[in-house]
């Protein structure tokens, strides 16, 4: 019997269990469940509300202000040409919340449209803001006298050659426009000249493609005092005519499309799984388009002719008076140094057992714990330095799912095999979005002499797990790294996450029967640590969550804390009902995506769900299930999904040092859990409410980049002041 035939034995067993008939309540009615996509907007807008806060230094505003409308791309990119892809084929498979895709389309339509209004209404905040700050970005109507010349001199000479006119007549198709590509649409009006009693024809179409080459702010002249700006589609547009002699324009509108950006891949009937995703790849950009942005101010007679040639309805078009593609407008932060229109800059701490010795050296004393960005990356990039250089040094495995452009580890992975060391990498060149990249990666490591593998068919290879083989001595000694983020120096500065680096046997001994399975011919190996999907860790997180429902039904102490990124499968929705029900107090923390519906009466009262929206990107997995030392406290690579417990090789990983585990119930289930300034609450109808502070304020962020680096001043762990653990 295969793995999946077990676990659906397993499930139907669980759903006939005594257990289950005893709930008051039925656990399936669709209204216990909040619909995934309509929460995962409810995660931009609090992000939104991050660029409506005054409290935040302007270009922080301006940052959360970017990031809305980058996170809006991926979810119409993915998401949205997901459920048109159903509509489309007739399918009409619904999930737990019982909503038809047609269903979703027009919710995700209202809730997207309203969160684009409120967009527009921040950035005539932040445009406001950054006048009073002496930065300005004009249309060329605001343009002076010397403002005039020099932008008609930088048209001409720098813009104007890299511009290719393209008309949409019978004779010339509607151009296929790259997705999320800036673009102008112009309406044209032929001048007669000579022709004068002839009737003039209707408007004629032409598109003129933004080249992205191109810096899309361009500087104007201006006091010394102030910055003053032009986006490069309205300087374009200002002179568009000289693009198209003999006629003339009679309107223009900025506009981008969105496609659908999803591979699809049949590895089954695929013999080389890296040219497959590279002509998947080059495929991408055509791709059915599925959303239409464009200028507030554009005629109705644009948007019909670009909804028409684009296949797209009304429903899909967002008028925005805002830029287009806001992230660009950080470059603005470029121009401008002052201090106090950013976040204070901080520098990572670095852990006092790694300030004056090797990680090895660190490693072998004891189980160490980093949490970053609060404390330094460095240790991670050192670990596989370090053993690129060892002589002891005999082997390194380690799993790349998504790395930096430059990355220190493929650097230090090529320098260890040509030192002669046995050096294996685990590249997921499925990683979504960063497939190009990762697949750059493998061949330049195949390059090196690393053996290269790209995991197993079917599944995407997500842990962040490291081995080193080191000789000590006369005996062979392995060090095993284990993580909740990627090894990216990058976005470790910018995404809370868990490093644990440990010499203990049977970790070892998991993780290199892990490299095993994922490199040769190798049955799922009965773990003596780890928990891993798609093998065991779903049913592990409903054993655990069972466990504390047994424990509440007993009348014996019971907890369940868990911070996520997403909770989203509904058979651990229910586990967590059932639990709630049996009396065990349930807090969440989850960022993003959160289906489970908490505070309905006998059903999810006892359930606190909360998401931190901050400077940085809340992603580490916690999880402790217990209280006081019988708590067991797990880190994890994996959230609470579908797609992470049945596609997707996960770990999940217990913490045993007595030290560490202390250290986690105070920094996270007690700060971070505890914070009432950043925190927002989610309601039972699915919205959420910001936590109301009151003394003493938690802003578990700021208290953890403190405690650090007060903790690497005084050389010792760090200690968070007015963060306990709840009991």
């Amino acid at each position: 019997m295969d793995r999946s035939a077990r676990r659906l034995e397993r499930r139907e067993e669980a759903s006939e269990s005594p257990a289950k008939a005893r709930l008051p309540f039925d656990d399936r009615d669709p209204k216990l469940f909040i619909n995934r996509e309509l929460s995962w907007l409810e995660f931009d807008s609090r992000v939104l509300e991050e660029a409506e806060d005054r409290n935040n230094p302007l270009f922080e505003r301006l940052k959360f202000y970017g990031i809305v409308s980058s996170n809006l791309d991926e979810f119409f990119m993915v998401r949205v040409a997901g459920l048109k892809q159903q509509l489309a084929s007739g399918v009409a498979d619904t999930r737990a919340d019982g909503l038809l895709p047609h269903e979703q389309l027009s919710a995700i339509g209202q809730r997207t449209h309203r969160m684009m209004a409120a967009h527009d209404k921040v950035w005539a905040e932040i445009a406001t803001e950054l006048r009073g700050q002496r930065t300005q970005i004009l249309s060329p109507l605001e343009f002076t006298a010397e403002q005039l010349a020099a932008g008609k001199a930088h048209f001409e000479t720098q813009v104007f050659p890299a511009l290719t006119p393209l008309a949409v007549d019978p004779g010339h198709p509607f151009p296929h426009l790259r997705n999320k590509s800036l673009n102008i649409a112009v309406m044209l009006e032929q001048q007669n000249g000579r022709k004068r009693k002839e009737p003039r024809s209707r408007p004629s179409l032409a598109v003129v493609q933004v080249p992205s080459v191109l810096r899309r702010l361009v500087r104007l002249p201006s006091s010394s005092e102030q910055h003053a700006f032009v986006l490069l589609e309205a300087l374009i547009e200002a002179h568009v005519g000289a693009l198209f002699p003999g006629y003339q324009v009679k309107h223009t509108a900025a506009f981008r499309v969105t496609r659908n950006w999803d591979l699809a891949v049949d590895e089954e009937d695929s013999e080389d799984l890296l040219s497959t995703i590279q002509d998947e790849l080059r495929k991408r950009d055509r791709g059915a388009a599925v959303r239409l942005e464009i200028a507030a101010d554009a005629p109705p007679a644009v948007e019909r002719e670009l909804t028409q040639a684009l296949h797209l309805e009304e429903p899909d078009v967002y008028r925005l008076s805002g830029p287009l593609q806001p992230g660009d407008l950080m470059a603005l932060t470029e121009a401008d140094q002052r201090a106090e229109l950013r976040r204070e800059a901080f520098v990572p701490a670095m852990p006092r057992q790694l300030q004056d010795a090797s990680v090895f050296a660190a490693v072998e004393r004891e189980d160490l714990l980093l949490s970053h960005p609060f404390e330094s990356f460095d240790p991670v990039v050192r670990f596989i330095d370090e053993a690129a250089d060892d002589p002891n040094v005999l082997a390194i495995k380690q799993t790349l799912y998504r790395t930096s452009g430059d990355s220190p580890f493929v650097r230090a992975l090529s320098r260890a095999a040509e030192n002669g060391k046995q050096v294996t990498a685990i590249v997921e060149i499925k990683a979504r979005f960063d497939e190009a990249n990762n697949i750059a990666w493998a061949r330049r490591l195949e390059e090196n002499g690393v053996h290269v593998v790209y995991g197993l068919i079917g599944l995407k290879t997500h842990c962040k797990v490291a081995l080193v083989v080191r000789r000590v001595g006369g005996e062979i000694r392995r060090y095993v790294h284990l993580g909740t983020g990627n090894y990216n120096p990058q976005t470790a500065r910018q995404y809370t996450d868990m490093s644990l680096f440990t010499v203990r046997t049977e970790f070892a001994d998991d993780v290199s029967a892990l490299f095993n399975m994922l490199t040769g011919y190798s049955e799922a190996p009965k773990w003596a640590k780890l928990a891993a999907a798609p093998i065991d860790l779903h049913e592990r997180i409903l054993e655990l969550i069972q466990r504390e429902t047994d424990r509440a039904r007993r009348g014996e102490p019971a907890r369940i804390a868990a911070k996520l990124n997403a909770l989203v499968d509904d058979e651990v929705i229910r586990a967590l009902y059932a639990a709630n029900a049996a009396g065990v107090p349930i807090d969440l923390m989850v960022r993003g995506i959160c289906c489970l519906r908490p505070g309905v009466p006998g059903v999810s009262d006892k359930i606190r769900v909360t998401s931190v929206v901050d400077r940085f990107l809340e992603h580490s997995r916690v999880l402790a299930f217990g209280v006081g030392e019988r708590a067991d406290i797990f880190l994890s690579s994996a959230d609470w999904m579908p797609r992470n417990f049945q596609r997707r090789v996960e770990v999940m990983f217990p913490i045993e040092s007595p030290a560490i585990k202390a250290r986690l119930m105070t920094e996270v289930f007690g700060t971070a859990f505890r914070d009432n300034v950043k925190a927002r609450e989610l309601q039972t109808d699915g919205t959420y409410r910001r936590v109301v502070g009151t003394e003493p304020l938690i802003h578990s962020q700021v208290m953890l980049l403190e405690a650090a680096k007060h903790a690497s001043e005084l050389g010792k762990t760090p200690v968070i002041r007015h963060g306990s653990a709840p009991t």
